[in-house]
């Protein structure tokens, strides 16, 4: 929990939202703190290419590297719209897109020239499969002394199962993500979104920034290897813990924490619903007093999480039956005015129109050379000196490919006879 601070300046967040309050025209977006870094996002489907764009939106040159006949399959996952998916318009924001066969000779010393120049390279490509194209740690790094190469895969670079196919949804059934998750009389239950992948590209961004410090250090790059499978695991907290020194094995609780109680989701009157959490002992005691059993307060069992969790049916009948016989905004209203944390449950609808997001620049209008003005989740926090930005959103296949060979000094007959053999 946080405490606003009415004081201090407040952190920006720019927005390219053409509906924002402005008398004149909207200034042009920051460069960002990571501006002059240069990456190349060679990686496919969500976790590798999420990095880059996380890197990208605070100021990083993002370069998109594809086949010339199979796209990143994030362009074809989820809805479309116009043939056009929606998908890749996130994930691929503020990224320049080129076609290349790494397969190809040609694509190789099109990479490596790229790589050259560049400072981080992100891959998710099968352990041994850069090396079979002549394009692994030793030919990048001999290039480039400095080069940061980011791999990221499914079970790592190494052991029994390194060169297993490996997708975020192996990576929440294996991390003990899916065996916690869902009814205690029902089966494990997944995400219906890639919770694995994000949370790998978020600590995959962070590997990147952290080797690059190192580089810093040493003047030297390095290689980063990242396992869907153990991002998922750290995010579990202590499990790995309580099993080593206890034996103890969490089971399915559905939407009760075996930590700490009242923590549920609860049905209102108007057929709404809402969360209720009470991880410290005060707001736990706030809850009680406003729900009217405040004598409960006074058991020794409820000084703790645990042994609040351990009376939950008590304390769930309690809450859930005076939520039941009130309205949404009632609930809301009421607990408010007392203190005690509650969310309503939102879809992506209440989101948008959340007042809260709304203040925060949550979500922002990004103009669209395909699309028009599209509404999409904003850089994901704020800084107050060197906020980052969305210069526009995913681009065409190959969009970029001549510009950025012409940037490597290609002439167009040199771009020509690429094309021509098959390596763009």
């Amino acid at each position: 929990m946080t405490d606003p601070s009415p004081s201090g300046p407040s952190p920006s967040r720019p927005s390219t939202s053409t509906a924002a309050a402005h008398s004149g025209p909207e200034p042009a977006p920051s460069p960002g703190p990571l501006a002059g870094l240069r990456v190349l996002d060679l990686a496919t489907l969500f976790a590798g290419p999420l990095a880059a764009t996380l890197l990208g939106d605070f100021g990083a040159e993002v370069i998109k590297v594809e086949h010339p006949l199979r796209p990143d399959p994030a362009r074809g996952h989820g809805p479309a719209k116009d043939g056009i998916g929606l998908w890749w318009k996130l994930l691929g924001r503020n990224k320049r897109t080129m076609t290349l066969d790494l397969s190809h000779p040609g694509g190789r010393d099109v990479l490596l020239r790229l790589a050259a120049g560049a400072d981080v390279v992100i891959e998710n490509f099968r352990p041994g499969t850069l090396e079979k194209w002549g394009l692994g740690w030793e030919e990048l790094s001999a290039v480039n002394p400095r080069l940061v190469l980011a791999r990221v895969t499914g079970f790592g670079q190494f052991g029994p199962y390194a060169r297993r196919p490996g997708f975020g949804t192996l990576a929440e059934a294996m991390s003990g993500f899916a065996a916690i998750t869902g009814e205690p009389d029902g089966p494990p239950t997944l995400p219906p979104f890639g919770l694995a992948d994000a949370v790998a590209a978020l600590t995959a961004s962070y590997a990147v920034l952290t080797a690059l410090r190192g580089r810093d250090a040493t003047g030297r790059g390095q290689v980063v290897d990242l396992a869907l499978i153990e991002p998922m695991l750290t995010v579990l907290g202590p499990h790995p813990l309580w099993y080593d020194q206890l034996g103890h094995v969490q089971p399915r609780t559905g939407n009760r924490s075996a930590n700490v109680a009242p923590r549920n989701a609860y049905r209102t009157a108007d057929g709404s619903w809402v969360v209720v959490s009470a991880s410290a002992e005060s707001v736990a005691e706030r809850v009680m007093r406003l729900v009217g059993r405040p004598e409960v307060i006074d058991e020794p069992w409820f000084r703790t999480g645990t042994g609040r969790a351990a009376h939950a049916d008590e304390l769930d009948e309690a809450v859930g039956g005076w939520i039941a016989r009130h309205d949404r905004a009632e609930v809301l209203s009421a607990f408010e005015k007392a203190e005690a944390a509650v969310a309503p449950v939102y879809d992506i609808r209440d989101v948008l129109a959340d007042p809260q997001y709304q203040a925060l620049g949550t979500l922002t209008e990004v103009p669209d050379d395909e699309l028009g003005t599209l509404r999409m989740q904003n850089v994901l926090f704020r800084l107050s000196e060197t906020p980052g930005g969305i210069r526009w959103a995913g681009r065409r296949h190959g969009a970029n490919t001549d510009e950025v060979l012409a940037g490597l000094g290609l002439d167009d007959a040199a771009v020509a006879g690429l094309r021509g053999a098959g390596a763009l």
